[in-house]
């Protein structure tokens, strides 16, 4: 139909259809709405013991599913929270996962840095601390330059909150598990933080 947007339809269970492309159902899956997202969860501490989701980068880095599978790793804010220079808390940094935020450089400035200090991965929050539902596609930059660590993208509410608790309970890091499948549970019974809206 000209002028009408493309959708995939799929069988579900109780569809209503409202208005020509649109359908509402209650029987959604996590397979059907997070795209090539990821996820991860906190273990520990306590207070952040959620489930957060992570939009890989689009063009550079290497995947989280294909190459990394990190059960028990330590997520380590870095410091400046930037990620742009080196950082001061390198040594932290070395075989974990590195937490920054957007800004000042590029992304793929970011992965880079943080594969020299030593991190298996990246996660770039927005710098956004109240951004709770839209997410940035990371892209590379204009030089040749490679990341060869998985990168992603993680909502700035989140990034907010994972920083300022770990600050207030003086931890260098939370320990976490990615990517974590979630392909069959419902949306409903996802163990998402409370600060989000969704």
């Amino acid at each position: 139909m000209a002028g009408s947007l493309p959708y995939l339809w799929l069988p579900r269970p109780r569809e209503d259809c409202i208005g020509s492309n649109i359908h509402v159902t209650s029987g959604y899956a996590f397979a059907d709405v997070i795209g090539g997202d990821i996820f991860f969860e906190i273990i520990e501490p306590q207070e952040l013991e959620y489930t957060y989701r992570v939009r890989p980068a689009k063009d550079f880095g290497v995947s989280f599913n294909d190459s990394f599978m990190g059960q028990g790793v330590p997520l380590v804010p870095v410091d400046p929270p930037c990620g742009c220079g080196w950082p001061h808390n390198a040594d932290d940094l070395e075989g974990n996962i590195a937490l920054v935020e957007r800004g000042e450089c590029s992304f793929l400035s970011k992965a880079v840095r943080a594969e020299e200090a030593g991190a298996q991965a990246i996660i770039v929050a927005d710098h956004d601390q109240q951004s709770d539902e839209f997410f940035i596609e990371m892209i590379s930059d204009s030089t040749t330059r490679e990341a060869h660590i998985p990168a992603g993208f993680l909502l700035g509410k989140n990034g907010y909150m994972i920083r300022k608790t770990l600050e207030r309970l003086q931890r260098k890091q939370a320990i976490i598990n990615i990517p974590v499948n979630l392909t069959y549970r419902p949306i409903h019974k996802m163990n998402q933080p409370p600060w989000l809206g969704w």
